[in-house]
């Protein structure tokens, strides 16, 4: 499932809190919006429960947009960037 989170939290502790669990689950594709392939509801449910742990309700928002394969494909990007893939292969950099 491909999901799109933008969010708008003027709290500076609070922002860097909010982006830093978004980067555990997918891409920041511009300064408040992140792509993510979720593999299932739990992960979902999980990212939304750490959000709400941080986030203060009465003055900041998380938007949360599912897109279907359909609507993914039809994603336009004008300038730089590219839509979030979930890489099959990951090459971890190091000495052997």
């Amino acid at each position: 499932m491909f999901y799109l989170v933008a969010y708008d939290i003027p709290d500076d502790q609070r922002r860097g809190k909010v982006a830093r669990i978004l980067e555990d689950f997918g891409d920041r594709v511009q300064y408040s919006v992140f792509e993510m392939e979720l593999e299932n509801q739990s992960q979902l449910l999980e990212m939304e429960k750490r959000l709400a742990g941080v986030i203060d309700p009465q003055v900041d928002s998380v938007r949360i947009y599912f897109l279907c394969q359909g609507c993914r494909s039809k994603i336009a990007i004008m300038g730089q960037g590219e839509v979030y893939r979930d890489r099959e292969v990951y090459i971890v950099g190091g000495e052997c």
